[in-house]
């Protein structure tokens, strides 16, 4: 009896670790703010601003959020983090204190629009449209905001291009390409050729 007991508890314990796998490890920004501050390794930093009112929000979750491709490359490469952008939760950061655009307001239901959050604002340039997303490298510098549903594909690309340093790189890309288009231009422009 005892050994079928101990099986039991390894078999429901390995269970649960499983399951926690097979989602992504979303945070809030105090919980990840704590949690790079213990790591010796930053991470890049992953902000997915959703509402409780937007339906490609939810689809994101379902769908994208969900594919295991998605689960691993995120847990493993990002902290993710998860802003409800009409929270009335205070965030501090960079010595600035962000609290709800009207801190009084009171939703009637959970699905009903709110007030937008400074931070949200702050991140995403004011530029409110749900879901959008803030990538942002290991200083908290913003390095690209991006809206709307994404598919696995696009996003595992963006995801990649961002935990491998491409888009650091792609200036360099970019500029050759340019540099090529003009020669090809002026060896068109020329007479005789």
């Amino acid at each position: 009896m005892k050994v079928f007991v101990f099986a039991l508890l390894i078999f429901t314990s390995s269970v649960s670790i499983a399951q926690a796998t097979n989602q992504i490890n979303w945070m809030t920004w105090n919980e990840m703010t704590a949690q790079r501050d213990k790591d010796s390794i930053k991470k890049k930093i992953f902000v997915d601003f959703y509402t409780g009112w937007c339906g490609w929000c939810k689809k994101m979750d379902a769908t994208t959020f969900a594919d295991p491709n998605i689960v691993a490359y995120m847990n493993q490469n990002f902290y993710a983090v998860k802003f409800d952008a009409e929270t009335r939760d205070t965030i501090v950061f960079n010595d600035h204190t962000f609290v709800n655009t009207d801190p009084t307001f009171v939703k009637t239901s959970p699905n009903a629009r709110g007030r937008a959050h400074w931070f949200a604002q702050s991140l995403l340039e004011s530029q409110l449209s749900y879901p959008s997303y803030a990538m942002l490298d290991e200083n908290f510098t913003r390095l690209m905001i991006w809206k709307g549903f994404k598919k696995q594909d696009e996003l595992i690309g963006i995801l990649v291009f961002f935990a491998t340093n491409q888009y650091k790189y792609y200036h360099n890309f970019l500029n050759e390409q340019w540099q090529k288009s003009l020669q090809q231009q002026q060896g068109k422009s020329q007479p005789g050729q």
